[in-house]
């Protein structure tokens, strides 16, 4: 008797994974971006890469030529949203190479470590600028306010395009947020700079100039830390921002003859696209199918477009380790 339960046991569970592969395989070509969003989105970027990197280009010319730390500060910080917005597009790009038998994923874990980069990448500009403020704080130098404020002026007028442009994206891919955010900041940081401009230009009071680049700084800090934090937590495999481990399963235990759901693991594959794995277990073996298909539309409302179920019978465990 035992025998026989335990053969039934094994057909079931390897039905289901078959039948799950088959789902699986369907299932995939239904990533959360087509590949003509990705294509405009690189467009998209490579527009606001050109605008950004010839400001970056006039702006640290006229920092130079003023001795203005803080058009010097702005264009550093502006020069890493250049790189950042580059090390986007790679990822936009490495995310639709297809897999292969040793990177069965492709690279779309690619994605997470180049917001990482990005966000290391920032932290080390706000070094730099703090460290070169309290040297200006100490010797403040003769600058022209009225030429740093039309500088700043335009850079309020290239930032504010490019925020706008990623706009759209920035709502599905970490790396954009993380884009448009940045851009975002950058925005408030020239109105800041054309403040200060005017300022010294109608007071004289060079000592503003450093004391921006530190606000800078910290505007950069501040936004660069949440950027940080979550590409951290999907490097490590971490549950994606946005989504509840207890919703999700609660979601999955409210599905008809589903009586349980556990070995429930949630990860990022990439920016754009969360997985799941989990064991189901059901009261009717032959509803398989069908809890499946429902289960996947409940994960797909919960932003988890990759979903691996593995269905169990009558509270049977096909993994020993249950």
């Amino acid at each position: 008797m035992g025998i026989a339960r335990a053969a039934k046991q094994m057909y079931f569970c390897t039905t289901n994974k078959d039948s799950m592969e088959h789902k699986h395989h369907h299932h995939e070509h239904h990533h959360h971006h087509a590949p003509a969003d990705n294509k405009q989105m690189r467009k998209i970027l490579w527009v606001a890469i050109v605008l950004n990197l010839l400001f970056v280009g006039v702006e640290s010319g006229v920092g130079i030529w003023q001795n203005s730390l803080s058009l010097l500060s702005d264009a550093g910080h502006n020069l890493s949203d250049v790189f950042s917005l580059v090390l986007v597009v790679v990822g936009l790009h490495l995310v639709q190479v297809h897999s292969n038998s040793r990177y069965t994923y492709g690279y779309k874990k690619s994605t997470i470590l180049i917001s990482l980069a990005n966000a290391i990448l920032l932290l080390v500009a706000v070094g730099v600028i703090i460290a070169e403020s309290v040297h200006k704080l100490r010797e403040p130098a003769a600058i022209d306010g009225s030429v740093i404020s039309w500088t700043a002026g335009v850079g309020i007028l290239i930032n504010g395009l490019t925020t706008f442009l990623l706009m759209r994206g920035q709502k599905d891919d970490l790396n954009i947020r993380g884009a448009f955010l940045h851009m975002a900041a950058d925005t408030l940081v020239s109105v800041g700079v054309v403040i200060s401009g005017i300022v010294i230009a109608r007071t004289g009071w060079f000592i503003i100039d450093p004391i921006i680049s530190i606000a800078i700084a910290v505007v950069i800090l501040v936004s660069t830390w949440e950027l940080l934090r979550d590409s951290m937590r999907l490097a490590l495999d971490g549950v994606p921002e946005g989504i509840e481990v207890e919703e999700v399963a609660e979601a999955m235990r409210s599905a008809d003859h589903v009586t349980d759901v556990h070995h429930l693991h949630i990860w990022a594959m990439s920016t754009t696209e969360n997985a799941l794995t989990a064991h189901v277990v059901i009261d009717d073996e032959h509803q398989a199918a069908e809890v499946r298909k429902t289960l996947k539309e409940r994960l797909h409302e919960q932003g988890i477009n990759h979903a691996t179920i593995e269905i169990e019978s009558g509270g049977d465990c096909c993994d020993k380790d249950c």
